[in-house]
């Protein structure tokens, strides 16, 4: 059997989307079997990072371009038995899709796009979702809002977590503060905070409770650095340093290469993750198991992904932000305990498993030839991995 999956993300920074697909495509390559994977590439960064198992055949970078004519062109060629995708398929698709829907924030948050991508975002994921032969999702939240609201025109719906790479592990500290030093000019202390600069990841309200963290802890030396990607968001988390007061100690580093995450988590006092909303949160995952403590938002799937091994707070709320930080920074047992239920908690989650469920759905797609419409699709049903 050949199984495709559109791996466009892949070289793209395009963070989650792209840190998914080719972990999970490492993953599945490490997989016994007879069975082969075709991944279809935009850039030629993306030959890096895949395996030797996987074969790769190019699309083109142009998102028209490629779902209106490459892809279909190409899986008439190929006659995989089956495509993956994430949230969207080809126009015209010839095979089987099975889609990973990885939140419907569009949805649920339409304020945090702009109205055209959200209107996009509409238009093809329920497209996709009508004519999947099975959707899969990382968190039970994003499989609860999924089948909601695309009620009676999704298929099954299998929750199948994500995880931490292999590489995110413990650094002693004074290894991984030099190499912060030395490559950002930074010097601890400092908080962390992952993601790409924009509304929903609420980097501005970390700004804030950051102001606010200073004020309560007189003489501290802390520092606030945000590794992610600018978009146009990044000018008000500037704007918000500058009028608070803490632009000089507040780091933008833009996107960051995983060897630089890896010493920024175990180099950092507190890894800060306050999103409005999570479809699961990876960078969660990847702090914990670099033993950094975790303070985070108490809102979407996030609570779920990371159980007991957080100290939660109210993304609205400025005091309980400043309050958390607080008590993880002055409460030694409290730190202690998070790291230890954080390295506990990310074991619990391996891109192994994830690809031999992903895999196992794969067979049953493959097996079942499933090619619905949306006419004949049965009301939505969730299962797990």
């Amino acid at each position: 059997m050949l199984f495709a999956v559109d791996a466009h993300a892949v070289g793209s920074r395009l963070t989650g989307n792209e840190v998914y697909i080719r972990s999970l495509l490492a993953a599945m390559a490490e997989l016994p079997g007879s069975w082969e994977l075709l991944a279809y590439i935009s850039r030629p960064e993306a030959e890096a990072w895949l395996p030797t198992r996987v074969r790769r055949a190019r699309v083109s970078a142009n998102p028209f371009v490629r779902l209106g004519a490459d892809l279909p062109r190409l899986l008439r060629r190929h006659r995989p038995s089956l495509i993956h995708v994430q949230y969207t398929a080809p126009l015209h698709c010839p095979t089987p899709v099975v889609v990973t829907v990885h939140d419907v924030s569009f949805l649920e948050h339409p304020e945090f796009f702009s109205s055209w991508r959200a209107k996009q975002l509409r238009w093809t994921v329920r497209r996709t979702v009508a004519r999947a032969a099975h959707v899969l999702t990382g968190s039970e939240f994003s499989a609860r809002a999924i089948a909601r609201h695309y009620r009676g025109s999704a298929p099954e719906i299998t929750v199948i977590p994500h995880a931490a790479a292999s590489m995110f592990r413990p650094v002693a500290r004074e290894t991984a503060a030099a190499k912060v030093r030395w490559r950002f000019g930074i010097e601890p202390p400092f908080l962390l905070a992952v993601g790409d600069l924009q509304p929903r990841k609420n980097q501005a309200g970390l700004v804030e409770a950051f102001a606010g963290l200073l004020r309560v802890l007189p003489g501290s030396k802390l520092r606030l650095v945000l590794a992610g990607k600018p978009t146009a968001y990044a000018a008000r988390v500037r704007a918000a340093a500058v009028r608070l007061g803490v632009a000089e100690r507040t780091h933008f580093l833009g996107y960051v290469s995983d060897e630089d995450l890896l010493y920024l988590y175990n180099a950092c006092e507190l890894f800060v993750f306050p999103s409005w909303y999570e479809g699961f949160g990876i960078p969660l995952l990847e702090a914990m198991a670099c033993g950094a403590p975790v303070v985070c938002s108490n809102r979407s799937a996030l609570p779920e992904v990371a159980d007991a091994a957080a100290l939660f707070f109210d993304p609205a709320s400025t005091e309980q932000m400043v309050r958390a930080m607080r008590d993880a920074l002055l409460a030694d047992e409290l730190r202690l305990r998070l790291k230890r239920l954080g390295l506990q908690r990310a074991a619990q989650f391996t891109w192994q498993r994830t690809a031999e469920q992903t895999l196992r759905i794969y067979r049953r797609v493959a097996a079942a030839d499933a090619r619905p419409s949306a006419a004949s699709l049965p009301t939505a049903h969730v299962s797990r991995g």
